[in-house]
Parts: structure tokens; C-alpha cells; sequence
């Protein structure tokens, strides 16, 4: 499954709303350098979603706000 997302970085608290079906609007605290924010984004989606953060990875968007995250099938977390 893939799901369209829009990041915040550096915000003041982190969040997760789904928009639509496929699509969320992520805020992060961590700053959008060396790669802080899109692991974060990675972590708040996987437990939003409550999966292991192993299964989500970003296919597109990795330096700007607007990514399509790749969630692969499996078991969910317990």
C-alpha cells in the first residue's frame, strides 16, 4: 500500500491525522537535517499505523515535505 504524505518538520508536538484513505499530514519535532525527520516521519506513520517502522519506507519525496510512503504487508504489532 502506498499513502501520500505531507511533513512538518521541527514542530512543536508530533502528530499524525489522516486526511483521506491514503492520505496523512505528519508533524515531527525533529529538524529536517541529516535525515532526522524523514526516520521520524517513518516512526510516528509505523505506530500510527501500528506496525513495526521496518515495513514503512519512503519511495518518493526524501528532501521535500510532500513523500509516498511504501507500507509492505505482514503481521501487525502486538
Amino acid at each position: 500500500m502506498r499513502l501520500s504524505v505531507r511533513v512538518t518538520p521541527g514542530a512543536s508536538t508530533a502528530r499524525v491525522e489522516r486526511i483521506d484513505g491514503t492520505t496523512l499530514r505528519v508533524a515531527v519535532t525533529d529538524p529536517a537535517r541529516e535525515g532526522r525527520a524523514n526516520a521520524a516521519v517513518v516512526k510516528a506513520v509505523a505506530e500510527f499505523l501500528n506496525i513495526a517502522p521496518s515495513r514503512v519506507r519512503i519511495v518518493r519525496g526524501l528532501a521535500g515535505r510532500h513523500k509516498v510512503l511504501e507500507v509492505t504487508e505482514g503481521s501487525r504489532r502486538s
